[in-house]
């Protein structure tokens, strides 16, 4: 683009652009961040891409031509710079810049060690607590596996209960071995905080030491003619040497590092990443990327590991990767600031790393191949169940964006309504809406059917001069401003004549609607005498299936939380002291009847308003 087409308003930023590390950010006509940069020098970075006969690549020049504004911000370094890059890519998604596709949360084992008896558990959210966390890990199932081998091996606690050493008897894991009884005094604090240790050390690769203990452990059983532990010694150090067997990938150093692996083919990139403890591989996790069209191996490989690591709990003193990053000296000193330490970006060539790093690079190029055939499989799936439902419910289109409806309660109680969105097909769990019904009162599914449509069209009514933005998600199109291909709801003529009404009064006619009753998997379609059937073996049967399946498990879900919470708050209202600013403060603070009763008497005190004779009652009035 040259410099005399430029928009006054882009030129009159250029000319105060500052001479700063910061960082910029473009926007496209509707205000949607397309980009976002670092730079050392804002000035000079920024204007480069307006350059008159600047040499850009062919995705730069797409990029310029889409940009109708900019804004910066200054930073104090670079390495500032390079770490809000991360932050504003995760947060915005700008389409021409490298990021995760995924956004599932990977499991981790989660050790509380910030407890004063710690337990062992698998979740996929970290938090700043002070517990210990361990993996990724490859797949829930993976977790399960070590964790129940774990568990024989040490017995670490389960339970919720509040450990005193006093209780008067022990429950059943004690008895089948699979606890150690900290609660009737059978180990004391420090003893059971040095069995979760020698299992936190196992989990990070010092795998050894706690082989040999167990074998020296047997050998004095034996000597000292106590067979039956003995046994048991030697059952453990087994049951752990399969963990190891099962992890070890043959490295001969007991070290810690990352192997990172890129593959691409055409449009497509994923990485490969090994992780490494102490020699062992203690999981395997492949990442799709997005936006790596015209961008160079080096580029890529950058942007990943600073979006990867800045969510890590542990970065490794050395990560191996097939190409020198860009700027890998700031990246190292990033990655410093997140250690504690020293961290090296190395690039093998021959011996062991080098034999790791291309046997990731084999792995993720195979895996591509094969996630590719699955995109190409599940693409032609969904054009066809799209192709299917547009001739059988004789719509003049495709229908690419569905709703559907659903409303969940108990016996009129806690009346909700749940709207999910398929685009092409496939869940826009972003777009997803729940309701809680306001203006009726008992079991009233088509009353509150209707209240749950008024208040989702009516933003349809009277559209906007500009499209509204969500407010969650400032650079894009709040969902309710856009108008569905299709409307599902989840009933039969009932339902579907309860959605009619609001359809007529509304103006709604241009939106096909329909309803899908589960008994006969029967499709009901206004002004038809006859429900349409779709074949048992259908792809469009099957998309609406589970289309309704999971607006019924979303509006489930909100049902299931907002009846623990009257749960909790009717129950708290017999408990003498617990009066309506306090049950409000134990309902904020932990959201359910199960979370209050979790909770240990001095997060209970800890609450606003509590103290330590009533958390006492409470623990007694809700059996925790």
């Amino acid at each position: 683009m040259a410099q005399t087409e430029l928009s006054p308003a882009i030129a009159d930023k250029l000319k105060s652009l500052p001479t700063t590390p910061g960082n910029y950010i473009y926007r496209d006509a509707a205000g949607k961040v397309i980009y976002v940069g670092k730079a050392v020098n804002l000035r000079s970075r920024v204007r480069s891409y307006f350059q008159a006969g600047a040499d850009h690549d062919p995705k730069t020049r797409i990029l310029v031509q889409h940009i109708a504004d900019l804004e910066w911000i200054q930073r104090e370094t670079e390495l500032e710079a390079l770490i809000h890059e991360a932050t504003l890519i995760k947060q915005y998604k700008p389409r021409y810049n490298v990021r995760l596709k995924d956004d599932k949360r990977y499991p981790y084992i989660k050790v509380t060690w910030n407890h004063d008896y710690p337990t062992v558990q698998l979740t996929r959210r970290i938090e700043q607590d002070g517990a210990r966390y361990y993996g990724p890990y490859t797949a829930a199932w993976a977790v399960y596996r070590t964790l129940d081998t774990l568990r024989k091996v040490f017995p670490y606690l389960t339970c919720s209960r509040i450990i005193t050493g006093k209780d008067p008897r022990a429950c059943l894991y004690y008895d089948i071995g699979l606890c150690l009884g900290p609660c009737i005094g059978a180990v004391n604090k420090a003893q059971y905080r040095a069995m979760i240790d020698r299992l936190c050390r196992f989990l990070e690769g010092k795998s050894e030491d706690i082989i040999l203990d167990l074998k020296r452990q047997m050998e004095e059983a034996a000597d000292n003619l106590e067979f039956e532990k003995a046994v048991k010694f030697r059952d453990n150090m087994v049951a752990l040497q399969k963990i190891v067997e099962r992890q070890r990938i043959g490295v001969s150093e007991l070290v810690d590092q990352d192997v990172v692996a890129l593959a691409r083919d055409n449009g497509s990139a994923i990485v490969q990443v090994y992780f490494i403890r102490g020699g062992q591989l203690v999981g395997r996790e492949y990442f799709v990327l997005e936006g790596a069209e015209g961008e160079l191996d080096p580029e890529v490989i950058s942007s990943f590991i600073t979006q990867f690591y800045d969510d890590v709990p542990y970065v490794p003193p050395v990560i191996l990767t097939q190409e020198q990053v860009v700027e890998a000296s700031i990246i190292e000193a990033w990655l410093k600031s997140r250690r504690g330490d020293k961290v090296a970006i190395q690039v093998p060539e021959n011996g062991q790393n080098g034999d790791l790093v291309r046997m990731a690079a084999e792995q993720a190029g195979e895996t591509l191949q094969v996630l590719k055939a699955q995109w190409q499989a599940d693409l032609g799936r969904q054009t066809l169940a799209l192709a299917e439902l547009q001739e059988a419910l004789g719509l003049t289109d495709p229908p690419n964006r569905i709703e559907c409806y659903d409303i969940s309660n108990t016996q009129g109680t806690n009346s909700v309504g749940a709207m999910v969105v398929f685009a092409q097909g496939v869940p826009r769990k972003s777009d997803y809406r729940k309701f809680r019904i306001q203006t009726v009162d008992g079991p009233n599914d088509f009353a509150s059917l209707q209240e749950v449509l008024r208040r989702r069209f009516k933003h349809l009514k009277e559209p906007p001069a500009e499209p509204k933005r969500d407010p969650r998600r400032k650079d894009e199109i709040d969902p309710f401003n856009l108008a569905p291909d299709l409307v599902i709801i989840d009933g039969g003529k009932g339902q579907l004549g309860a959605a009619l009404e609001v359809w007529q009064a509304m103006g709604l006619d241009h939106i096909p609607v329909v309803s899908l009753a589960k008994r006969q998997e029967e499709i009901f379609i206004p002004n038809r005498d006859e429900s349409v059937i779709l074949p048992r073996d259908s792809q469009g049967l099957f998309l609406v299936q589970r289309i309704r399946d999971e607006a019924h498990r979303f509006g489930l879900n909100y049902h299931r939380t907002l009846r623990s919470k009257t749960g909790l708050a009717s129950q708290l209202e017999d408990i003498k002291g617990i009066g309506p600013r306090r049950r409000k403060a134990l309902l904020q603070r932990f959201g359910s009847l199960d979370g209050v009763r979790a909770a240990s008497l001095d997060e209970l005190s800890a609450v606003p308003g509590m103290n330590a004779d009533i958390a006492r009652q409470v623990k007694e009035a809700l059996g925790g």
